[in-house]
């Protein structure tokens, strides 16, 4: 039976990326040897990291001045990473914190200096993106979570401000299109849009470094990694050769102008029956809705077990909630299918016959 997979990270990647990189596991590039075994400094992996980068800077139409690294870590490392790299000793950094990511993000920073949290939508449970903040021009940086995969909401339209703005894009990167020059830096993990777990894409605007008067670390030294092209130590090589292959897929089916289109009508439909539907109902802000993961409730819960075991029984994956919200959580990622969407909606619409 084909599954649907609406998880909501580690995700649904395009079926011929797991077919080529299960090709590449037992012989990459006719080389009789694996992807996995071959050493990441050989012609045909360097290849590998210089067309994923290629890709990233193509479809995202990053603009000259910017550097784009594949680290690891995950977006986690990040939320450390970030104010030992941008936060100086007499600045400040300011965070809007819109979920648990963002809550994190923010903490880490707080080891590092001054950090100020403008904005924040934890007193509805963060159903919504805070608007109208102010945001102090003398701050080292905005930090800001693009979309939060736990409460799906997603900030449909950034501020424009002379503070360096960080964007956490880790669960819609690729999805939309973005103007890279507003922004300092980006990070994403691979995990939703763009492959495999192991690798962590960062565009940071090169200009900003160099600021901060503290010793960073090498390995947490992001000018390291520029110097270096990704290279200082051993790149987590499957995860960004995957990435390679996703890109690839996005941008032979038409780019981000394609798939912004078909995720918007996933969406879309996934709303409107949520909307519809008398057993259903959502839980973030109208306006603020993530088109990446539709968060929403039953009515009744006593029909809870009947509703799971039906979307068992027709191959639904990964549509419970996060462990500390509940509920359920309808993950579109890019490589999901319409036709998954409306496997999922039948389901919906048949517990509503039922008990209507």
């Amino acid at each position: 039976m084909k599954k649907h997979n609406f998880s909501a990270g580690p995700c649904v990647l395009p079926k011929e990326v797991f077919q080529k990189s299960s090709d590449a596991i037992l012989n990459f590039n006719k080389l009789n040897l694996s992807l996995i075994e071959i050493s990441h400094r050989s012609k045909d992996f360097v290849a590998v990291m210089n067309k994923t980068i290629s890709l990233v800077k193509e479809l995202l139409n990053v603009p000259n001045g910017y550097s784009v690294l594949f680290l690891q870590g995950g977006a986690s490392l990040q939320f450390c990473m970030i104010p030992y790299n941008f936060l100086t000793k007499k600045g400040k950094a300011t965070y809007v914190e819109t979920g648990t990511w963002a809550k994190k993000a923010a903490k880490e920073a707080k080891l590092f200096g001054n950090t100020e949290i403008i904005a924040s939508s934890a007193n509805n449970n963060f159903n919504y993106i805070p608007k109208n903040y102010i945001v102090d021009e003398n701050s080292d940086y905005l930090h800001l979570t693009s979309n939060n995969t736990i409460f799906g909401t997603q900030i449909k339209e950034f501020p424009s401000i002379k503070t360096p703005i960080i964007c956490d894009m880790s669960s819609d990167i690729f999805s939309k299109k973005i103007d890279v020059s507003k922004f300092g830096l980006i990070y994403a993990g691979a995990q939703k849009n763009m492959g495999p777990a192991g690798t962590t894409l960062i565009i940071i605007r090169d200009d900003l470094l160099g600021r901060v008067n503290r010793e960073i670390p090498t390995m947490l030294n992001y000018q390291t990694h520029i110097d270096k092209e990704s290279m200082f130590n051993t790149p987590p090589v499957f995860s960004i050769y995957a990435s390679m292959l996703t890109l690839e897929w996005l941008k032979k089916n038409g780019g981000i102008d394609w798939i912004e289109k078909v995720n918007n009508k996933k969406a879309s439909m996934m709303y409107q029956e949520i909307d519809r539907n008398s057993l259903f109902y959502g839980t973030a802000k109208t306006e603020d809705r993530s088109t990446m993961n539709a968060t929403f409730l039953l009515t009744q819960a006593s029909l809870k077990s009947e509703f799971e075991l039906a979307c068992k029984d027709e191959g639904i994956n990964g549509i419970n909630g996060h462990r500390s919200v509940g509920g359920y959580r309808a993950s579109m990622y890019n490589a999901l299918s319409k036709e998954s969407v409306e496997k999922l909606i039948e389901i919906m619409q048949k517990l509503e016959k039922k008990y209507t």
